[in-house]
């Protein structure tokens, strides 16, 4: 089967053949929020208010990736997202992303392939699985063999929580 999906080299300005988009209350902070926790740059030039100020769309590039942002206008809902993110300093990220507001789900914890996993949900209802390479560490023992059940039960407690309180949808944790 040939791919529908354009080389990275042919997407227009050199961006991802796929971003992530969210509409989260207060737009605006939210990219502050993802460029002073990853250090992340805002595509300035991309960020486009209402006259009411709001945001109907913002830009923050996180690597090669784009997180796109709005408000959500009348009658449209808060839509955060579930996001994946590699960087360099676990400890660090989170720190940062709890000092304005987060909550930490899952505390740094080896995963699969050398790496650490952690989780995050932030003031606006998104998720954040945050990976870190660990070389030289050892896999952990699956649950089912006995291990730690941590990676899981800490996500499905984090979903529940969201489902009931309904943190995701209102955009804020409750």
């Amino acid at each position: 089967m040939t791919t529908q999906l354009l080389d990275p080299s042919e997407v227009p300005g050199a961006r991802a053949v796929a971003n992530p988009f969210v509409l989260v209350r207060d737009a605006a902070g939210f990219a502050d929020f993802v460029c002073a926790v990853f250090g992340a740059v805002e595509h300035a030039e991309a960020r486009s208010p209402m006259p009411d100020g709001s945001l109907i769309h913002a830009e923050v590039a996180l690597g090669q990736v784009n997180l796109m942002v709005a408000d959500p206008q009348p009658g449209w809902p808060v839509w955060p997202g579930l996001v994946q993110v590699w960087v360099r300093d676990l400890p660090t990220v989170l720190e940062r992303a709890t000092a304005r507001g987060s909550r930490v789900v899952t505390d740094p914890t080896p995963f699969y392939g050398e790496t650490s996993l952690a989780r995050m949900l932030d003031p606006w209802g998104t998720l954040w699985w945050l990976h870190s390479p660990a070389p030289g560490q050892a896999d952990p023992v699956p649950v089912w063999d006995g291990g730690s059940g941590e990676v899981f039960s800490t996500l499905d407690v984090a979903m529940r929580e969201i489902a009931r309180t309904g943190a995701a949808v209102g955009g804020t944790m409750g």
